[in-house]
């Protein structure tokens, strides 16, 4: 079925809720990224775990009996393929070798004005003045925080991040906006299928030469990057960044590295401070307004 270009107030609220559950299974995805690369090669764990999605996703289009792409959509799942499959993926996994995961706050705080903004490019998408105000300052607030926390700098780690936000960022916008005619877990399902080969075939060759000594956090965190962060996660996220428009849900990625923060003191028993707490608040504030002024 087709999505509207203007979202309804309904699709809207769908999309919003969509996109949130699908920030939620992200924000855990660098952290488990860098527990699995102190055991996996960045190469072998950037190919497998997009060689179980796809695997996954061709099962899945396999039961629904659902029809291959049109040809106009063959490029455009190229570049989703290209962005999140492969390129985000690749390079926070070679960037987390010479950065914390609580370095990555700095980068990701910069992923929704990115996906903002070539959702202006690819999605025709044109928010009100008052939205990038908003935006900018909710992404000010969370690189503030990010380097408050005394991060130590890495020049090849910061670049690696960089690119990784930039190609990400236009892989969310190009999936979104084919989500609108191809569906939302059909974009990425053919994103992983159209990847497969390539994908399989360097996880041939870059897999260890022996597994007996790689751990069970390390095997899980693989699982979860596979199953989650690469297929589950992207069903709701394009969904929602359908149903209600690229540049203003790709605001929620501001909340992400505080959930990412929240699950730390939830389950590994983290202090979380005051600012963070007053962060927190603050950036929510700022989703809010983008979220009013999106349109």
């Amino acid at each position: 079925m087709t999505l509207p270009q203007t979202p309804t107030t309904k699709s809207s609220s769908s999309g919003w809720l969509n996109g949130f559950i699908g920030v939620l299974i992200f924000s855990a995805s660098l952290p488990a990224t860098r527990l699995a690369v102190r055991e996996f090669s960045p190469f072998f764990l950037t190919a497998a775990r997009a060689s179980i999605a796809g695997l996954l996703a061709l099962c899945l289009l396999l039961i629904f009996k659902e029809k291959p792409p049109a040809k106009h959509q063959l490029g455009p799942l190229a570049i989703v393929a290209a962005g999140v499959v492969l390129g985000f993926p690749l390079l926070t996994a070679l960037a987390l070798q010479y950065v914390t995961s609580a370095h990555s706050i700095v980068f990701l705080g910069l992923l929704p004005l990115a996906t903002a903004s070539f959702g202006v490019w690819r999605g025709g998408e044109r928010p009100r003045p008052a939205f990038w105000f908003f935006s900018v300052l909710g992404s000010l607030l969370v690189v503030g925080f990010a380097l408050s926390q005394g991060l130590t700098a890495s020049p090849a780690g910061d670049l690696l991040m960089l690119l990784a936000i930039l190609v990400c960022g236009l892989g969310y916008a190009e999936g979104a906006k084919l989500s609108r005619t191809l569906g939302g877990w059909q974009v990425i399902s053919w994103a992983l299928v159209l990847a497969l080969p390539l994908m399989a075939l360097l996880s041939w060759f870059k897999a260890p030469p022996d597994f007996t000594g790689i751990t069970a956090p390390a095997w899980l965190s693989l699982a979860y990057v596979s199953v989650f962060s690469m297929l589950i996660g992207f069903v709701f996220w394009y969904r929602g960044l359908a149903q209600g428009g690229i540049a203003a849900v790709g605001q929620l990625q501001l909340l992400q590295p505080f959930f990412g923060l929240a699950l730390a003191a939830t389950l590994l028993h983290e202090q979380v401070s005051p600012l963070m707490l007053g962060v927190t608040v603050a950036v929510i504030l700022c989703v809010a307004g983008s979220r009013r002024f999106s349109r």
